[in-house]
């Protein structure tokens, strides 16, 4: 389970990076030079299996519930379930282009595990 540090309102951090619910069930928790928390991530795609250290992720999914505090999710992505809690304080962005998917959900739903794994090869 992820440490309450991890997805926090820093402004220093990194870009999100995409990941799948099960890389980060299956990586590590750290702590960087500075004392900032990450994750060690293995990355998706063929070839050499390099490490990602990530600390801000961008998760895409299905909601599942909504608890009565409004501030904690139950998701579903391809690889399973999971909880984000302090979702009122989760990082937000400016949307430059905004697209109603429901219309084919199953493709695009699909499609996120290529996506992440696309971005994960060409990061640094």
């Amino acid at each position: 389970m992820m440490g309450s540090s991890f997805l926090s309102a820093d402004r220093a951090r990194s870009p999100p990076v995409k990941v799948l619910s099960s890389q980060l069930r299956e990586g590590t928790e750290c702590q960087t030079a500075g004392g900032r928390s990450e994750y060690v991530i293995r990355r998706l795609g063929p070839g050499e299996q390099r490490s990602l250290q990530v600390s801000v992720v961008w998760m895409q999914g299905t909601v599942l519930e909504v608890q009565s505090d409004h501030n904690t999710v139950l998701i579903l992505d391809e690889t399973g379930n999971f909880v984000v809690s302090g979702i009122n304080s989760v990082p937000k962005g400016k949307p430059c282009l905004s697209t109603d998917l429901s219309e084919n959900a199953l493709i695009h739903r699909k499609n996120w595990i290529y996506e992440v794994e696309d971005l994960q090869q060409i990061l640094p």
